[in-house]
């Protein structure tokens, strides 16, 4: 399963970024790439080390960890670093499955969730789809600017090349507090309907405050 979190940037929170993504250095993408990853891979990064790419980074950052619906969906323990993807000329990034541990030095987490936010106009680039491999068979993804997708990092997934155009998307994974994926999603139908409930059911929010916390303390890590 996966989840749209759509608007998580505004139109000018775009045009920003991407004005600030033209001004940065852009490398072959295979050089943070996994032995077999490198060879089905074929996109450009950017340098997010320097002082702009550095703003460009925590601009985004704040607006995904800030995000509720993200709070509510990936029950966020920590995040990884962000990557600022740029896909054109053909590029493309072949099936593949995240690993499972990323980052060193001891800052290290398990990737549950992994998260695209689209940052170019779905119209400006032709091909380019987030490709899910799901029990229920593959998913094109391809959604307006601005909009995040997070789906489970064991998933088989693709970006399809890129045929004309050129496709932005800041990358990223999660490492949640609560691992199981269907026990997320059970809290995240809890609070669902807990905010669904009107003022004069105090009694019936009360109750499920006290089973999303119990179930949190029993489920988190």
């Amino acid at each position: 399963m996966y989840f749209s979190v759509p608007g998580l940037l505004t139109a000018e929170d775009v045009a920003r970024v991407g004005e600030k993504a033209g001004q940065l250095d852009w490398a072959d993408g295979r050089s943070t790439a996994g032995r077999t990853a490198k060879t089905v891979k074929s996109n450009l990064q950017a340098d997010m080390n320097n002082e702009l790419g550095l703003g460009v980074h925590d601009f985004l950052m704040r607006a995904i960890s800030g995000s509720s619906l993200v709070k509510r969906l990936a029950r966020p323990k920590r995040f990884s670093r962000l990557i600022l993807s740029r896909t054109e000329n053909g590029g493309h990034y072949g099936f593949h499955v995240d690993n499972a541990i990323m980052g060193r030095d001891g800052h290290q987490l398990r990737t549950d969730l992994s998260f695209t936010l689209f940052l170019s106009d779905p119209g400006s680039y032709s091909g380019g789809e987030l490709n899910l491999a799901m029990s229920a068979g593959d998913i094109d993804v391809k959604p307006e600017a601005g909009t995040l997708i997070l789906y489970p990092s064991g998933a088989i997934h693709q970006v399809r090349p890129v045929t004309s155009g050129s496709r932005l998307a800041c990358i990223g994974w999660i490492e949640s507090r609560i691992q199981r994926a269907d026990q997320r999603e059970l809290l995240f139908d809890l609070e669902t309907v807990r905010s669904s409930l009107k003022a004069a059911h105090a009694d019936q929010r009360l109750l499920l405050d006290k089973s999303i916390s119990n179930l949190t303390r029993m489920w988190a890590d």
